[in-house]
């Protein structure tokens, strides 16, 4: 089968070098305005320039957001936005509206366009009329059946090229168009500022007996009424290859460089085995379960996912201890710390493509070549001997439940 582009989030610097580090064929970015997730680190106009050298100094494409509905004063500023991604090089722009593909086809004609989940594209005619107007690739729909998925994929127009989401988090509204957040908080979900009240415990208040609170309850006493599962895929990537998409997204531009690291690595050795007729290997259908996350399902690919209503909590297993930033031959490690952890301890290194491997924590040493036994401050530099070596940007992490 054809192997899919594996497309990965990049919200600041040190997430895009995870994504590259852990395998992503393609990255997707925001600059610090028109994004979908304006609590994300974003990138200014230096920074993007940056990013593209660094993304393509190691043969991976850049995506730039530009999927929020703009208003008056903000359309405005598009043009010069425009061309300076143009100018950059910059591989595409995601679209929600026909005034951003307007705009790029006029300002970026480098660039190419791909219309965003935003738009809604549930169906192949919706595919071929975006393809009339221009742009390269639909983003489909998070709410799509996998039947429907192979069916927009077989009769998009040849040069169309078709995405899905495949991993992360999911909107309790339809393509996302929700106005909950605004109403409530007055954060813009369709700016990318979205306060996910979807996700809070609601209790009933009448109006005359005000400081009452009774709660709402699902059929088994659950209160979390609106509260969406995470999507998870990566059981059934052969099953996505077969229906014929170009590329697989995984959601998570505000998520942790770990989370960035770990899952587009499941997914880049799941890609690959899935091309090659093998079955994953089961180190790295793990890692999905080592990351922050909600309790999975598998979106709307085979019915419907159905809601978690016990809580809003993340399941959240495994610390990151420290990133490693050297390793010679002989596993002389130089790292930099991130949460507290004493030589002792059992913890787990993992890496670009270095499979988990246990190690019972030695003693250490800080700058100086002084005995440490517990590094604790946070970004410290430290060296550690390592039972084997691991490139730059592995991870020391710890099983740590609720932590």
């Amino acid at each position: 089968m054809a192997k899919p582009e594996l497309l990965s989030p990049a919200g600041d610097l040190e997430r895009l070098r995870m994504a590259l580090a852990y395998g992503a064929d393609a990255v997707y970015l925001a600059g610090d305005a028109y994004g979908m997730r304006a609590f994300a680190g974003n990138f200014d106009r230096e920074g993007l320039a940056h990013a593209v050298a660094l993304a393509h100094g190691q043969g991976v494409r850049v995506h730039v957001t530009c999927n929020t509905l703009a208003r008056n004063e903000e359309v405005a500023a598009l043009p010069v936005y425009l061309e300076y991604l143009d100018s950059i090089g910059v591989d595409a722009v995601i679209a929600a509206g026909v005034d951003v593909l307007n705009l790029c086809q006029r300002y970026a004609p480098h660039v190419q366009v791909h219309m965003s989940t935003q738009t809604g594209i549930t169906n192949y005619e919706m595919v071929r009329m975006w393809h009339e107007l221009g742009p390269s690739r639909a983003i489909l729909a998070r709410e799509l059946s996998l039947d429907e998925v192979a069916e927009i994929c077989a009769r998009a127009p040849r040069g169309m090229a078709v995405e899905a989401f495949v991993h992360g988090a999911m909107c309790v509204s339809v393509s996302g168009r929700c106005l909950l957040s605004n109403y409530m908080t007055g954060r813009d979900a369709n700016r990318g500022a979205c306060a996910q009240p979807c996700r809070y415990q609601y209790a009933l208040m009448e109006e005359k007996r005000p400081g009452e609170y009774f709660p709402v309850f699902e059929e088994g006493g659950e209160t979390f009424i609106l509260n969406s599962r995470d999507m998870c895929m990566i059981d059934h990537i052969p099953e996505l290859l077969a229906a014929g998409l170009h590329s697989l997204k995984i959601e998570g531009r505000a998520k942790s460089a770990y989370y960035t690291g770990m899952v587009t690595a499941a997914y880049r050795h799941a890609i690959d085995a899935a091309a090659q007729g093998l079955p994953l290997d089961p180190v790295w259908r793990d890692e999905v379960d080592k990351v922050s996350h909600r309790h999975y399902s598998t979106g709307f690919y085979f019915g419907q996912p159905g809601q978690y209503t016990d809580s809003a909590r993340y399941v959240r297993d495994w610390q990151v201890l420290a990133v490693i930033t050297s390793c010679d031959p002989d596993g002389n490690a130089t790292l930099s710390l991130r949460n507290k952890f004493s030589a002792g301890d059992t913890v787990e290194v993992v890496g670009p493509d270095v499979a988990a491997f246990p190690l019972t924590a030695p003693m250490m040493t800080d700058e100086e070549g002084q005995p440490l036994a517990e590094p604790r401050h946070p970004q410290m530099i430290f060296h550690m001997k390592l039972s084997r070596q691991v490139p730059p940007l592995s991870i020391l992490r710890a099983c740590r439940p609720n932590s």
